[in-house]
């Protein structure tokens, strides 16, 4: 991923200094586990460790080269990387890799990249939770109008909207430690998984040493619907990003102004225009999420390899891996502090609930009409027809708010109290469960 959307600590478990550490772990702890069982010297073992860990540990862009012109020779990723490493073990580098294949070094190095990159975003999920929870619990009574279509609906809180996508958030958090879980596993057993040439006790020897599960049956390669599940776990959050950054950037247009993103001292919004103030985080959201979404079709394709392996897989996941994680970790980042620092209308969330005539009282009103006894379909109506009256009219000499079409109404003047229309179009009405759905959420 470029660096202008990456995090250092995200980009970093990507680097081939990381990817390469992870290798010599995997085939350190395969050697001792074969020289726990006496399938190779211990004394092998502990040179493979004592000689390959510091050379691993001051590992820089050098040693990276040096691998990869072994590479270029070879034609082989992991065999360049073992060349590489016997330079430093000596003779005892004949016991690295003893029965292993390079399958077991790969998906066993990117479950654990996995890992890593999930637990990062667990924390970046914490963050935005955070930040919801705090600014729902800030305007848990902030009258807004709802909409639906795009259209005034009724009224709703902006802490209502916000505890939506905290909700939204948690099912995702939920969804992730799942997906880490399903991709956390290790697969050291061989050519096409049978054990010929190991002991299943190596395999579960370095998956507990590395926080993982042992596969229960593996090919030469761990399945990848497990992997399947894990981007397209990063596909939902990344759509769930989408969904309150599209929110942030409606209510920031020049017609609503509900809400908008914190403008900086000395920040420009448009060369042209000096009175611009745009939604570029949010904009710059939405376009992150689609990068995120990007890898879930190759993901979802990756699952049918020919028989035991194929490599069709391995292209797709060294661009997936990376470039979904980074991304998906800038972005959530990003959105916990848009919505920390969000502005929040309220005044301008009431004039514009106000702004229809009280039309979207119509529900409520409806009810106070049955309830007073008119037929429900001579009670729609009316409503509507008051309703409609308000809107068609609405800003010109002839218009009337809907209060006042509604009193004009002879059924509604006959059958209606003013005191019942009062409580019909009072906003405070849409607050009284507001504390029970927030304890809902929130607990």
């Amino acid at each position: 991923m470029i660096p202008r959307y990456s995090r250092p600590e995200m980009a970093a478990i990507w680097a081939p200094e990381n990817r390469y550490r992870i290798w010599f772990e995997v085939e350190a702890l395969a050697a001792e586990g074969m020289a726990r069982i006496g399938a190779i010297p211990e004394s092998a073992a502990r040179t493979i460790r004592e000689k390959g860990a510091p050379k691993l540990a001051v590992m820089n862009a050098a040693d990276v080269e040096r691998i990869d012109a072994i590479e270029r020779e070879t034609r082989h990723d992991v065999i360049a990387f073992l060349t590489w490493l016997a330079e430093a073990v000596g003779p005892d580098s004949r016991f690295v890799h003893q029965g292993m294949t390079s399958s077991d070094v790969l998906d066993t190095t990117l479950s654990v990249q996995l890992t890593q990159a999930a637990d990062i975003l667990l924390a970046d999920i914490d963050a935005v939770l955070a930040a919801l929870k705090s600014r729902a619990m800030e305007h848990k009574y902030t009258l807004t109008i709802g909409r639906s279509h795009g259209i005034h609906a009724e009224p709703t809180t902006f802490g209502l909207k916000l505890a939506g996508h905290y909700a939204e958030f948690a099912r995702n958090r939920t969804r992730l430690v799942a997906a880490r879980a399903e991709v956390a596993v290790t697969a050291i057993s061989g050519a096409v998984g049978t054990f010929a040439h190991l002991d299943p006790s190596v395999e579960e020897y370095v998956a507990s040493k590395l926080g993982l599960s042992p596969e229960p049956v593996s090919t030469q390669v761990i399945p990848r619907d497990r992997h399947a599940a894990f981007f397209c776990t990063l596909g939902i959050i990344a759509s769930a990003v989408e969904r309150l950054a599209t929110e942030v950037r409606h209510l920031q247009r020049s017609e609503v102004r509900e809400a908008e993103e914190f403008f900086h001292p000395g920040q420009k919004g448009s060369s042209a225009m000096p009175h611009k103030r745009n939604p570029v985080l949010s904009e710059n959201l939405c376009g992150l999420a689609r990068i995120v979404r990007s890898a879930v079709t190759p993901a979802l394709e990756n699952v049918t390899l020919w028989h035991e392996r194929d490599i069709s897989h391995s292209s797709v996941e060294r661009a997936i891996g990376p470039d979904a994680t980074v991304t998906l970790d800038f972005a959530l980042m990003r959105l916990a502090g848009m919505m920390e620092k969000l502005l929040v209308y309220p005044q301008r969330m009431l004039a514009n609930l106000e702004s229809l005539g009280g039309v979207v009282h119509s529900g409520e009103v409806l009810l106070a009409l049955t309830k007073a006894g008119i037929l429900r379909e001579d009670a729609y109506r009316i409503v509507q027809s008051c309703a409609m009256a308000t809107w068609t009219k609405l800003g010109t000499p002839e218009g009337q708010s809907f209060r006042v079409n509604l009193e004009a109404d002879p059924d509604v003047a006959r059958m209606v109290k003013p005191a019942e229309l009062d409580a019909a179009m009072d906003p405070a009405l849409h607050l009284r469960s507001v504390d029970r759905i927030f304890e809902r959420v929130f607990g």
